[in-house]
């Protein structure tokens, strides 16, 4: 399957930086990061391009396609054959994450190296069932869909919403908050990802020249230490970091912070 994508610069003599969202995100997830001051750095220094999952932002649900993480960095680096991408630095946020790190596991001659913000699957143990109480997101923004841009310029309402996903919800802009409600509102493939991901986690092995970080934050509801954050599934060589005061989305918390990491991790090639 072919993802929907956007070339945010398009540089041929640059290495290629790919983006991927999670689970009831889109690309837009990333225009925090993209927007900041240092991002104009990023753009220059490499040709980056964001894409969308199926089911999610500008990519249409397909019943033909599997949603399990393997199955989707197959999708992923699909598209990457029909743009004629062969290598990427790849960064990915939960979902996203967990597919970066199959990419590296099987087919690791196509990346340069992975950053993972709060990568899903690496759970101590598989979940079996969904639980309901994740999916209040879900709920909440499909419920209010029509009237979210008029509540989400009220704090509370953005309380609401995000206080569990980082302490620092009150930073958040208004349209950082409206894209991500209408990103969840429109997520046909939420819960066939959710799904998919049932009874699996990333359990294969990286190659040592694959460089790889992970970052999380220590204030993550989504995927907690205790239970989300098992360390010996990922490689000894990967760098593993902890971002106080931050949440489920670094991006939006340490926007500036994660750019200088993205550079420090991909200084071996750039």
């Amino acid at each position: 399957m072919i993802l929907h994508h956007e070339f945010h610069s398009r540089i041929p003599s640059k290495d290629n930086l790919l983006f991927i969202h999670g689970m009831g995100s889109s690309s837009s997830a990333w225009k925090p990061l993209l927007s900041v001051g240092s991002s104009r750095e990023l753009l220059s220094s490499f040709t980056v391009l964001t894409m969308d999952l199926p089911g999610h932002g500008k990519t249409p649900m397909s019943l033909e396609q599997p949603m399990d993480p393997a199955s989707l960095a197959n999708a992923v680096l699909e598209t990457m054959d029909s743009l004629e991408i062969q290598q990427v630095h790849i960064v990915g946020n939960s979902l996203g994450g967990w597919i970066s790190l199959e990419i590296a596991a099987t087919r690791p001659e196509r990346v340069h190296s992975i950053l993972g913000l709060a990568p899903a699957g690496l759970w101590l143990q598989p979940f079996m069932v969904r639980h309901p109480g994740t999916a209040i997101g879900r709920i909440l923004a499909n419920s209010f869909k029509i009237f979210s841009p008029v509540l989400l310029r009220f704090r509370w309402a953005r309380k609401i919403g995000f206080s569990r996903v980082s302490p620092r919800w009150r930073d958040y802009s208004f349209e950082t908050c409206l894209d991500a409600a209408n990103s969840m509102a429109n997520a046909t493939g939420y819960y066939p990802a959710w799904d998919a991901f049932l009874k699996k986690r990333f359990d294969k092995d990286i190659q040592s020249f694959v460089p790889l970080t992970v970052i999380f934050g220590d204030e993550d509801n989504t995927l907690p230490a205790q239970t989300c954050q098992e360390r010996s599934l990922v490689p000894a060589h990967a760098e593993w970091l902890i971002y106080d005061r931050c949440g489920h989305a670094p991006m939006w918390d340490e926007p500036e912070r994660v750019i200088k990491q993205i550079f420090q991790s991909t200084t071996h090639r750039s």
